[in-house]
């Protein structure tokens, strides 16, 4: 079983998003939430994740943006990363075209808002799509605000930048050959079940769980659960053999 366990929150997140984690996990393991800073790049956060982990080898579990920076930790250290956990993200780049467009505009338009009115707004708007119908309105949700607040408007123009210009993630699926979880929310409307399961059948080790109650921020919306898979997901010896080569 891993001893370190690297955690890499998605957009504007901090510890915070995997706190229910690290207090159950962190008994027998050291848990790091990484602090991507204002890195603008996908893989930049990626070697600063592995520049940053205190063992040659480690466990890596990504949330949302989260994810893609894993998958970019995949992509150039293989040989470093002992298990992986993807969670509620994706593997595509920006789409072409209209859907590319649009998406831009959502973004960039969300950083606009950050900049002109403030974090708070920004937040209350781009969060109430990304949870549960049940947690809006709730003390949770209420925290998960506060947790988006802390974060600035550079740090989501940053960010934003990384994910505009995110790489295809596809090409790294076939080099994986550790114990892999695939986890997403059922109501998940950014990162819905088919696309994880999609990603599962690319990858030769992986292991596809799906939340019931559930949308985008899964690890606080139902953090036993996300615990409880994440805890069979390291107690999983690999079936095949690692791989050293990067894509």
């Amino acid at each position: 079983m891993p001893s370190v366990l690297m955690l890499c929150p998605g957009l504007m997140c901090d510890a915070v998003v995997w706190a229910p984690q690290v207090q159950a996990l962190s008994a027998t393991r050291t848990c790091v939430v990484v602090d991507y800073g204002l890195r603008d790049s996908l893989a930049d956060m990626a070697r600063h994740v592995l520049a940053t982990a205190p063992a040659e080898r480690f466990a890596v579990a990504g949330h949302s943006m989260g994810g893609r920076v894993a998958l970019e930790v995949m992509r150039i250290a293989p040989d470093r990363v002992s298990h992986l956990a993807l969670l509620d993200t994706g593997i595509h780049p920006l789409a072409v075209g209209t859907p590319g467009a649009t998406e831009k505009a959502g973004r960039l338009g969300l950083v606009a808002l950050a900049r002109e009115q403030g974090m708070r707004t920004m937040a209350q708007q781009w969060l109430a799509n990304m949870v549960h119908p049940t947690v809006r309105g709730t003390p949770l949700f209420v925290a998960i605000i506060d947790m988006l607040v802390r974060s600035n408007a550079d740090q989501l123009a940053a960010q934003t930048q990384a994910l505009l210009a995110r790489p295809d993630a596809a090409p790294v699926l076939p080099i994986i050959r550790c114990p892999t979880l695939l986890l997403t929310g059922e109501q998940d409307l950014w990162s819905p079940p088919e696309q994880h399961a999609a990603i599962a059948r690319k990858v030769a080790d992986a292991v596809l769980h799906v939340v019931p109650r559930c949308g985008h921020m899964s690890t606080l919306e139902q953090p036993d659960a996300v615990t409880a898979a994440l805890v069979t997901w390291l107690q999983r010896e690999g079936t095949t053999a690692h791989k050293a080569d990067s894509v």
